[in-house]
């Protein structure tokens, strides 16, 4: 009778730890920050951002009508330069800056593509700010304990899901500080 109780605790232990160590596929394989998902722009299509893990990322909230719109087109020499090296910017059509996007998302769209040729993926306009925002900002705002003070915030983002560090919207996306913070995460 011992021997049976022996042999049925072990079989309850081995199922359990099998149980337990099943991965959950959002928690395992991506990161809390990632798992999020989020309308392509100007589509009915959805992403997981969980697409982009194991990639170094830099998200950006963008507008098209901004002082800093020019640095579309150093984001888009960014990503084309080290895109083969796993890297990715995400950016973030954004109005919470006195509404300098696009209200509709087809022109946000055609701007980006006509104007800079930006082929790096671009998420549907939403809120970057406040309770307002966006899934993936919210967690930003609670992982970096800010929030964009203005369009062109940038968070460089490490492969395992952390946010490394933050660039306001002067820092250029070419700059010395970005490409050094870039570089030591490739």
């Amino acid at each position: 009778m011992k021997l049976i109780k022996i042999i049925t605790l072990n079989l309850i232990l081995f199922f359990t730890g099998l149980v337990l160590s099943v991965p959950n596929e959002n928690s395992k394989y991506c990161p809390n920050l990632l798992d999020h998902e989020l309308r392509v722009l100007d589509s009915n299509k959805t992403e997981n951002l969980c697409k982009y893990k194991d990639k170094v990322i830099l998200a950006v909230n963008v507008a098209s009508r901004c002082g800093f719109t020019y640095q579309y087109e150093s984001l888009q020499a960014l990503y084309k330069e080290y895109a083969e090296r796993d890297f990715v910017i995400l950016g973030f059509p954004s109005r919470d800056f006195m509404f300098q996007e696009f209200s509709d998302e087809g022109d946000v769209k055609e701007f980006c593509s006509t104007n800079y040729g930006v082929t790096f993926p671009l998420f549907a306009t939403s809120s970057v700010t406040g309770s307002k925002a966006n899934s993936f900002y919210k967690q930003i705002m609670e992982e970096s304990g800010s929030e964009p003070a203005w369009n062109f915030t940038k968070y460089l983002i490490s492969k395992e899901g952390k946010i490394v560090k933050t660039f306001s919207s002067k820092v250029e996306p070419s700059s010395p500080e970005v490409i050094k913070n870039l570089e030591l995460l490739l």
